[in-house]
Protein backbone atom coordinates (compact mmCIF):
# COMPACT_ATOMS: atom_id res chain seq x y z
CA UNK A 1 0.00 0.00 0.00
CA UNK A 2 1.41 3.24 -1.32
CA UNK A 3 2.15 5.90 1.79
CA UNK A 4 1.11 8.88 -0.38
CA UNK A 5 -2.42 10.25 1.40
CA UNK A 6 -5.84 9.50 -0.01
CA UNK A 7 -6.06 12.86 -2.01
CA UNK A 8 -2.74 13.03 -3.38
CA UNK A 9 -1.22 15.79 -4.86
CA UNK A 10 -3.56 18.26 -6.61
CA UNK A 11 -4.93 17.40 -9.92
CA UNK A 12 -3.16 19.17 -13.17
CA UNK A 13 -5.18 21.57 -15.58
CA UNK A 14 -5.19 18.49 -18.44
CA UNK A 15 -5.99 15.95 -15.89
CA UNK A 16 -9.19 17.78 -14.52
CA UNK A 17 -10.04 19.07 -17.63
CA UNK A 18 -10.23 15.18 -18.97
CA UNK A 19 -12.22 13.97 -15.74
CA UNK A 20 -14.39 16.85 -15.50
CA UNK A 21 -15.13 16.20 -19.38
CA UNK A 22 -15.85 12.02 -18.84
CA UNK A 23 -18.02 13.15 -15.69
CA UNK A 24 -19.80 15.52 -18.15
CA UNK A 25 -20.46 13.30 -20.91
CA UNK A 26 -22.25 10.73 -18.19
CA UNK A 27 -24.51 13.08 -17.35
CA UNK A 28 -25.69 14.28 -20.58
CA UNK A 29 -26.70 11.12 -21.80
CA UNK A 30 -28.96 11.34 -18.99
CA UNK A 31 -29.90 14.80 -18.94
CA UNK A 32 -30.35 15.52 -22.73
CA UNK A 33 -34.19 14.34 -22.81
CA UNK A 34 -35.01 17.21 -20.64
CA UNK A 35 -32.96 19.70 -22.44
CA UNK A 36 -35.21 18.81 -25.46
CA UNK A 37 -38.21 19.46 -23.28
CA UNK A 38 -36.70 22.90 -22.27
CA UNK A 39 -35.14 24.03 -25.36
CA UNK A 40 -39.07 23.78 -27.39
CA UNK A 41 -41.05 24.93 -24.18
CA UNK A 42 -38.78 28.37 -24.21
CA UNK A 43 -39.71 28.47 -27.45
CA UNK A 44 -42.79 27.95 -27.73
CA UNK A 45 -45.23 31.67 -27.93
CA UNK A 46 -42.01 33.56 -28.37
CA UNK A 47 -42.99 37.12 -28.72
CA UNK A 48 -46.69 36.34 -28.82
CA UNK A 49 -48.97 38.24 -26.61
CA UNK A 50 -52.05 36.89 -24.64
CA UNK A 51 -53.78 33.79 -25.14
CA UNK A 52 -51.82 31.63 -27.77
CA UNK A 53 -52.82 27.57 -28.72
CA UNK A 54 -50.33 25.49 -27.01
CA UNK A 55 -47.96 23.07 -29.17
CA UNK A 56 -47.03 21.64 -25.39
CA UNK A 57 -48.54 21.76 -22.07
CA UNK A 58 -45.50 21.24 -19.67
CA UNK A 59 -42.64 18.82 -19.58
CA UNK A 60 -43.94 15.82 -19.30
CA UNK A 61 -46.25 16.60 -22.26
CA UNK A 62 -43.03 17.64 -24.70
CA UNK A 63 -41.66 14.02 -23.67
CA UNK A 64 -44.69 12.08 -24.27
CA UNK A 65 -45.30 13.87 -27.91
CA UNK A 66 -41.53 13.51 -28.92
CA UNK A 67 -41.54 9.89 -28.04
CA UNK A 68 -44.42 9.35 -30.02
CA UNK A 69 -44.10 11.04 -33.23
CA UNK A 70 -40.04 11.18 -33.16
CA UNK A 71 -39.42 8.20 -31.22
CA UNK A 72 -35.58 7.69 -29.43
CA UNK A 73 -33.86 10.09 -32.19
CA UNK A 74 -36.50 12.94 -31.33
CA UNK A 75 -36.23 12.96 -27.35
CA UNK A 76 -32.33 12.94 -27.90
CA UNK A 77 -31.61 15.19 -30.56
CA UNK A 78 -28.44 17.24 -30.26
CA UNK A 79 -26.82 14.50 -27.85
CA UNK A 80 -23.35 14.47 -30.39
CA UNK A 81 -23.11 17.82 -30.40
CA UNK A 82 -23.94 17.95 -26.34
CA UNK A 83 -21.36 15.55 -25.55
CA UNK A 84 -18.58 17.75 -27.44
CA UNK A 85 -20.09 20.69 -26.21
CA UNK A 86 -19.79 19.37 -22.38
CA UNK A 87 -16.49 17.88 -22.72
CA UNK A 88 -15.42 21.49 -23.47
CA UNK A 89 -17.81 23.05 -20.62
CA UNK A 90 -17.10 21.03 -18.08
CA UNK A 91 -13.51 20.20 -18.81
CA UNK A 92 -12.92 23.86 -18.46
CA UNK A 93 -15.30 24.12 -15.30
CA UNK A 94 -13.56 21.71 -13.07
CA UNK A 95 -9.99 21.43 -14.86
CA UNK A 96 -9.47 25.34 -14.42
CA UNK A 97 -11.36 25.92 -11.46
CA UNK A 98 -8.88 24.58 -9.06
CA UNK A 99 -5.71 25.98 -10.76
CA UNK A 100 -7.43 29.41 -11.00
CA UNK A 101 -8.61 29.79 -7.52
CA UNK A 102 -5.53 29.11 -6.01
CA UNK A 103 -3.78 31.15 -8.19
CA UNK A 104 -6.07 33.87 -7.04
CA UNK A 105 -6.06 33.15 -3.28
CA UNK A 106 -1.99 33.35 -3.59
CA UNK A 107 -2.42 36.59 -5.14
CA UNK A 108 -4.46 38.14 -2.52
CA UNK A 109 -2.20 36.38 -0.13
CA UNK A 110 -4.64 33.64 1.05
CA UNK A 111 -3.59 29.47 1.71
CA UNK A 112 -4.32 28.13 -1.56
CA UNK A 113 -6.29 25.13 0.28
CA UNK A 114 -8.33 27.87 2.05
CA UNK A 115 -12.07 28.33 0.21
CA UNK A 116 -13.47 31.72 0.09
CA UNK A 117 -16.34 32.68 -1.21
CA UNK A 118 -15.07 35.54 -3.50
CA UNK A 119 -12.35 34.23 -5.33
CA UNK A 120 -14.35 30.77 -5.14
CA UNK A 121 -16.95 32.68 -7.12
CA UNK A 122 -14.42 34.31 -9.65
CA UNK A 123 -12.76 31.05 -10.11
CA UNK A 124 -16.36 29.44 -11.54
CA UNK A 125 -17.34 32.39 -13.31
CA UNK A 126 -13.86 32.61 -14.77
CA UNK A 127 -13.55 29.09 -15.59
CA UNK A 128 -17.15 28.80 -16.96
CA UNK A 129 -16.48 31.45 -19.71
CA UNK A 130 -14.00 29.77 -20.70
CA UNK A 131 -15.73 26.35 -21.43
CA UNK A 132 -18.55 28.94 -22.84
CA UNK A 133 -16.47 30.62 -25.60
CA UNK A 134 -14.60 27.38 -26.34
CA UNK A 135 -17.86 25.24 -26.78
CA UNK A 136 -20.16 28.17 -28.08
CA UNK A 137 -20.48 26.73 -31.72
CA UNK A 138 -21.57 23.25 -30.74
CA UNK A 139 -24.48 24.76 -27.98
CA UNK A 140 -25.31 26.87 -30.99
CA UNK A 141 -25.94 23.79 -33.16
CA UNK A 142 -27.41 21.62 -30.53
CA UNK A 143 -30.03 24.45 -29.62
CA UNK A 144 -31.08 24.28 -33.31
CA UNK A 145 -31.10 20.40 -33.63
CA UNK A 146 -32.74 20.25 -30.18
CA UNK A 147 -35.37 22.69 -31.30
CA UNK A 148 -36.39 20.73 -34.87
CA UNK A 149 -39.80 18.71 -34.89
CA UNK A 150 -40.65 17.13 -38.28
CA UNK A 151 -44.00 16.58 -36.58
CA UNK A 152 -44.76 19.41 -33.62
CA UNK A 153 -42.58 22.70 -34.79
CA UNK A 154 -42.35 25.67 -32.22
CA UNK A 155 -39.83 28.31 -32.69
CA UNK A 156 -37.80 28.73 -36.00
CA UNK A 157 -36.52 25.52 -37.42
CA UNK A 158 -33.32 24.88 -38.48
CA UNK A 159 -33.15 21.48 -40.05
CA UNK A 160 -29.47 20.12 -40.40
CA UNK A 161 -28.62 16.11 -40.89
CA UNK A 162 -26.28 15.88 -38.72
CA UNK A 163 -23.55 18.11 -36.31
CA UNK A 164 -21.09 18.13 -38.95
CA UNK A 165 -23.80 19.04 -41.85
CA UNK A 166 -24.51 22.14 -38.90
CA UNK A 167 -21.22 23.03 -38.85
CA UNK A 168 -20.79 23.37 -43.04
CA UNK A 169 -23.82 25.07 -43.15
CA UNK A 170 -23.57 27.42 -40.53
CA UNK A 171 -20.31 28.19 -41.97
CA UNK A 172 -21.28 28.21 -45.85
CA UNK A 173 -23.69 30.65 -45.12
CA UNK A 174 -22.05 32.93 -42.33
CA UNK A 175 -18.92 32.23 -42.02
CA UNK A 176 -17.04 32.82 -38.23
CA UNK A 177 -19.63 35.35 -37.35
CA UNK A 178 -22.44 32.03 -37.40
CA UNK A 179 -20.44 29.92 -35.08
CA UNK A 180 -19.92 32.49 -32.55
CA UNK A 181 -23.75 33.72 -32.36
CA UNK A 182 -24.88 34.31 -29.56
CA UNK A 183 -21.48 33.82 -27.54
CA UNK A 184 -22.18 37.00 -25.35
CA UNK A 185 -25.63 35.60 -24.25
CA UNK A 186 -23.73 31.66 -23.76
CA UNK A 187 -20.81 33.84 -21.48
CA UNK A 188 -23.59 35.70 -19.46
CA UNK A 189 -25.48 32.22 -18.99
CA UNK A 190 -22.72 29.68 -18.31
CA UNK A 191 -20.60 32.37 -15.99
CA UNK A 192 -23.84 32.68 -13.89
CA UNK A 193 -24.23 29.02 -13.59
CA UNK A 194 -20.02 28.28 -12.88
CA UNK A 195 -19.69 31.24 -10.42
CA UNK A 196 -22.30 29.31 -7.92
CA UNK A 197 -22.17 25.32 -9.25
CA UNK A 198 -18.40 24.55 -8.13
CA UNK A 199 -18.29 27.16 -4.86
CA UNK A 200 -21.57 25.94 -3.38
CA UNK A 201 -21.15 22.16 -4.00
CA UNK A 202 -17.59 22.66 -2.18
CA UNK A 203 -19.22 24.65 0.64
CA UNK A 204 -21.69 22.38 1.41
CA UNK A 205 -19.58 19.46 1.13
CA UNK A 206 -17.13 20.93 3.58
CA UNK A 207 -20.21 21.93 6.07
CA UNK A 208 -21.12 18.22 5.85
CA UNK A 209 -18.13 17.39 6.37
CA UNK A 210 -16.65 19.24 9.09
CA UNK A 211 -19.77 19.40 11.07
CA UNK A 212 -19.46 15.49 11.82
CA UNK A 213 -22.63 15.03 9.30
CA UNK A 214 -21.52 12.99 6.87
CA UNK A 215 -18.27 11.49 6.05
CA UNK A 216 -16.04 12.76 3.55
CA UNK A 217 -16.07 10.03 1.01
CA UNK A 218 -19.80 8.76 1.23
CA UNK A 219 -21.85 8.98 -2.15
CA UNK A 220 -24.63 10.58 -0.12
CA UNK A 221 -22.09 13.59 0.69
CA UNK A 222 -21.85 13.55 -3.22
CA UNK A 223 -25.30 13.75 -3.83
CA UNK A 224 -26.64 16.57 -0.90
CA UNK A 225 -23.54 18.52 -2.29
CA UNK A 226 -24.70 18.44 -6.04
CA UNK A 227 -28.06 18.63 -5.32
CA UNK A 228 -27.70 22.15 -3.64
CA UNK A 229 -25.20 23.08 -6.19
CA UNK A 230 -28.44 21.81 -9.00
CA UNK A 231 -30.78 24.45 -7.13
CA UNK A 232 -27.94 27.09 -6.72
CA UNK A 233 -27.36 27.01 -10.67
CA UNK A 234 -31.00 27.04 -11.55
CA UNK A 235 -31.55 30.13 -9.70
CA UNK A 236 -28.86 32.01 -11.21
CA UNK A 237 -29.27 31.22 -15.19
CA UNK A 238 -32.66 30.55 -15.74
CA UNK A 239 -33.65 33.74 -17.29
CA UNK A 240 -30.10 34.13 -19.42
CA UNK A 241 -30.65 30.39 -20.64
CA UNK A 242 -33.94 31.34 -21.72
CA UNK A 243 -32.35 34.63 -23.69
CA UNK A 244 -29.46 32.08 -24.99
CA UNK A 245 -32.38 29.59 -26.45
CA UNK A 246 -33.87 32.21 -28.33
CA UNK A 247 -30.79 34.20 -29.74
CA UNK A 248 -29.30 31.36 -30.89
CA UNK A 249 -32.80 30.02 -32.64
CA UNK A 250 -34.09 33.08 -34.08
CA UNK A 251 -33.66 33.33 -38.18
CA UNK A 252 -31.13 35.68 -39.80
CA UNK A 253 -31.28 38.34 -42.41
CA UNK A 254 -28.57 39.21 -44.86
CA UNK A 255 -27.27 42.95 -44.46
CA UNK A 256 -26.25 44.36 -47.80
CA UNK A 257 -22.83 44.54 -46.71
CA UNK A 258 -23.33 40.59 -46.75
CA UNK A 259 -23.31 40.18 -42.53
CA UNK A 260 -25.79 38.24 -41.12
CA UNK A 261 -27.57 39.38 -38.50
CA UNK A 262 -30.17 38.22 -35.79
CA UNK A 263 -33.95 39.03 -37.38
CA UNK A 264 -35.40 38.94 -33.48
CA UNK A 265 -32.89 40.41 -30.82
CA UNK A 266 -29.88 42.20 -31.42
CA UNK A 267 -28.65 40.77 -28.01
CA UNK A 268 -29.53 38.05 -24.63
CA UNK A 269 -30.22 42.04 -22.87
CA UNK A 270 -32.13 43.20 -26.13
CA UNK A 271 -33.81 39.33 -25.67
CA UNK A 272 -34.81 39.63 -22.23
CA UNK A 273 -36.43 43.12 -22.68
CA UNK A 274 -38.54 42.31 -25.55
CA UNK A 275 -39.62 38.79 -24.00
CA UNK A 276 -40.69 40.85 -20.92
CA UNK A 277 -42.61 43.33 -23.06
CA UNK A 278 -44.10 40.85 -24.84
CA UNK A 279 -44.98 37.88 -22.54
CA UNK A 280 -44.12 39.36 -19.37
CA UNK A 281 -41.86 38.11 -16.53
CA UNK A 282 -43.11 34.39 -16.53
CA UNK A 283 -41.89 34.71 -20.40
CA UNK A 284 -38.24 34.75 -18.84
CA UNK A 285 -38.56 31.36 -17.06
CA UNK A 286 -40.72 29.58 -19.36
CA UNK A 287 -39.25 25.88 -19.54
CA UNK A 288 -37.89 26.16 -15.56
CA UNK A 289 -39.66 22.77 -14.55
CA UNK A 290 -38.17 20.99 -17.44
CA UNK A 291 -34.99 22.83 -16.77
CA UNK A 292 -34.82 21.54 -13.57
CA UNK A 293 -35.22 18.19 -14.56
CA UNK A 294 -31.81 19.02 -16.56
CA UNK A 295 -29.73 20.58 -14.62
CA UNK A 296 -30.67 18.88 -10.93
CA UNK A 297 -29.92 15.56 -12.38
CA UNK A 298 -27.35 16.76 -14.98
CA UNK A 299 -25.65 19.02 -12.08
CA UNK A 300 -25.47 15.46 -9.18
CA UNK A 301 -24.32 13.13 -11.95
CA UNK A 302 -21.52 15.53 -13.30
CA UNK A 303 -20.03 16.60 -9.75
CA UNK A 304 -20.93 13.52 -8.09
CA UNK A 305 -19.04 11.50 -11.00
CA UNK A 306 -16.31 13.60 -11.26
CA UNK A 307 -15.19 13.16 -7.52
CA UNK A 308 -15.67 9.41 -8.00
CA UNK A 309 -13.49 9.41 -11.23
CA UNK A 310 -11.00 11.77 -9.49
CA UNK A 311 -10.55 9.50 -7.32
CA UNK A 312 -10.05 6.64 -8.48
CA UNK A 313 -7.84 8.50 -11.17
CA UNK A 314 -5.46 9.13 -8.50
CA UNK A 315 -5.58 6.13 -6.81
CA UNK A 316 -3.83 4.66 -10.43
CA UNK A 317 -1.87 7.40 -11.13
CA UNK A 318 -0.37 7.81 -7.16
CA UNK A 319 0.27 3.75 -7.02
CA UNK A 320 -2.35 2.82 -4.58
CA UNK A 321 -4.09 -0.45 -4.61
CA UNK A 322 -7.55 -1.66 -3.24
CA UNK A 323 -7.32 -4.18 -0.45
Amino acid sequence: MSSIPANGRPLSTAEGFVCGGAAACVAVTISNPAEVAKTRLQLQGELAKGNVPKVYKNTLDVVVKTWRNEGIRGIQRGLGPAYVYQILLNGSRLGFYEPIRRRTNQLFGISPDEQRPATSVFAGAFSGTIGACLGNPLFLIKARMQAYSPALPVGTQHHYKNAFDALATIWRTERFRGLVRGIDAAILRTSMGSSVQLPSYNWTKNQLVSRGIMPADSIWTFLASSSVSGLCVLAMMQPADTALTRVYNQPTVQLPDGRHVGALYKNPIDCLWKTLKTEGPLGWYKGSTAHFFRIAPHTIVTLTANDIIVRLYKRVRDGQRYI
